[in-house]
């Protein structure tokens, strides 16, 4: 057999092992799905909750004004916060105009939610496929790889929907005005949600990910630690592609910060080098 047919042969074997894996993730998704259906209109409530003004930064204005009003009570006659701090939410809802629209909408709720239901299958079937690269001793290391990947990506998507989406909402409707009323179409507001939900989700595993490889011997403490600057840059490339100020910020800061994580994750857990490449950094090795 020839060099070449050795080395397709190989690749093939490492599709057809992909495909396998994909076909699982996608049945344990869709049968995610079916769960999450009956949730779906539950979970639209709840994203859609912050149009009302109603959420936690509501209260913490309140709290301000109260404090502004006991310490500087002209100011607080002058600029009306008694008349804002005891204004009732306005009733606003999600429109549609297209006549399947809402079921549609539902039909993407329940694939996102279903996807997170099958967090575990995903990342187990994620581990199976680089396991053949891993040592004996890794290889044991899947139940918290599983476990961290899963809760991860879930605090990421729960760290958006609490504290990041209500920003991002509340600073849209600042801009209302007299003769100027919020309209949110249904299918811009969830698409622009879910696609967030499953950007900070993939944010929260950027360390998950430097772990695994350091591990491999891919990436190093110093190698993270010297480019950090690019690093910096690279998280304001991505939060560019979103159209407001607001949401570039919220994803550029949590961006960064998982970078940062990451650097100190490799440091402490990442493969280390051997002694031997390490004095080979010094004055000898930087002259030769």
């Amino acid at each position: 057999m020839s060099e070449d047919n050795q080395k397709v042969l190989p690749f093939l074997e490492h599709l057809v092992e992909l495909r396998k894996r994909l076909i699982i993730i996608i049945v344990a998704v869709v049968v995610g799905m079916g769960f999450a259906w009956n949730l779906s209109n539950g979970l639209l409530h709840f994203v859609t909750k912050p149009i009302t003004g109603e959420t936690y930064l509501t209260d913490i204005k309140k709290q301000v004004y109260q404090e502004v009003g006991k310490r500087f009570p002209a100011a607080y006659k002058q600029f009306e916060l008694e008349k804002a701090m005891n204004a009732a939410p306005k009733e606003r809802k999600l429109n549609y105009s297209a006549p399947l629209e809402p079921f549609f909408v539902q039909c993407k709720i329940s694939v996102i939610a279903g996807f997170i239901l099958a967090l575990p299958v995903v990342f187990y079937q994620l581990w199976l496929f680089i396991a053949p690269g891993l040592t004996r001793k890794e290889k044991r290391m899947v139940l918290p790889f599983v476990t961290v990947s899963t809760v991860s990506f879930c605090v990421g998507a729960l760290f958006f929907l609490v504290v990041i989406w209500p920003v991002i909402i509340n600073f849209s409707l600042s801009y209302e005005a007299e003769g100027l009323n919020s309209l949110f179409n249904m299918s811009a507001y969830i698409n622009f949600c879910l696609r967030l939900i499953l950007m900070f989700g993939l944010i929260f595993e950027l360390p998950i990910l430097m772990l695994l490889l350091s591990r491999f011997g891919i990436v190093t403490y110093q190698f993270l630690a010297r480019n950090r600057r690019y690093a910096l840059l690279a998280s304001s490339i991505v939060a560019a592609f979103h159209a407001d100020l607001i949401t570039m910020f919220v994803i550029m800061v949590p961006l960064y910060m998982m970078y940062e994580i990451s650097v100190w994750l490799v440091l402490l857990f990442g493969k280390k080098k051997p002694v031997e490449a390490v004095a080979g950094e010094g004055p000898t090795g930087a002259a030769s």
